[in-house]
């Protein structure tokens, strides 16, 4: 009975840890996602006055979003292994975490955004399946090199930018004629969601769940 009530206390710290882990990444990463969904924002509005830019929104779509998953498998793989990850669990871990989490930000948020909103050319684009041989061999790369030089500061910065634009440029594909505020506001909103809590889970939350507790307090550069 007392090793379960130790097991118990183990668990409950351990949640205690992980939640305040989570809030704080979560708190830290919303002045910078804010900036990117204006940078989002602007990107439509862009769009709206130089049609040439939305009828390239697919091409686009689909050289931000290869970008992201490989920035995404070398700060997830990267930060299991600065935690003391190693084996075919990096790879694991790189590889779900890029392509899982990079599909609801980029493809399955804005969509849910765009049903929301009724745009008329709505479509989901899942990109590990759609363009197979361009995104998993990517995320494989980006596992592969932060095997050898893991690492996490620049990609992070630079793939929640680019996750925000992968998700406007999804939303521009959807968006046609329909414009007016109240869509940018939720257009706004969902550009957030789409980047906030996917890609903390992602680089930070997401590989951390996998270290071993004597390894949770190794390095953290993000």
């Amino acid at each position: 009975m007392m090793q379960i009530n130790e097991y118990v206390n183990a668990f409950r710290m351990r949640i205690h840890e992980s939640s305040k882990l989570i809030t704080k990444e979560l708190l830290r990463h919303v002045p910078f996602t804010s900036f990117g969904v204006v940078t989002g924002i602007a990107i439509l509005l862009l769009a709206i006055y130089h049609p040439s830019i939305a009828s390239v929104s697919y091409t686009l779509f689909y050289i931000l979003h290869p970008i992201h998953v490989l920035l995404s498998a070398l700060v997830t793989a990267g930060m299991y292994r600065l935690h003391g990850g190693k084996g075919w669990m990096v790879f694991l871990i790189g590889y779900t975490g890029s392509i899982g989490i990079a599909t609801i930000s980029d493809s399955l948020v804005p969509y849910a955004g765009e049903i929301l909103l009724q745009l008329p050319n709505t479509g989901i684009h899942i990109g590990f399946i759609e363009k197979w041989w361009l995104i998993n061999p990517l995320a494989l790369i980006g596992v592969a090199i932060a095997y050898w030089r893991p690492t996490t500061k620049f990609p992070h910065a630079g793939h929640v930018l680019l996750s925000t634009w992968a998700s406007a440029f999804h939303i521009l594909m959807a968006l046609g004629a329909m414009v007016n505020w109240m869509v940018f506001i939720v257009i706004g909103l969902f550009l957030f969601l789409s980047v906030w809590l996917p890609c903390c889970l992602s680089d930070i939350i997401f590989p951390l769940l996998f270290v071993k507790e004597d390894n949770s307090n190794g390095n953290n550069n993000l």
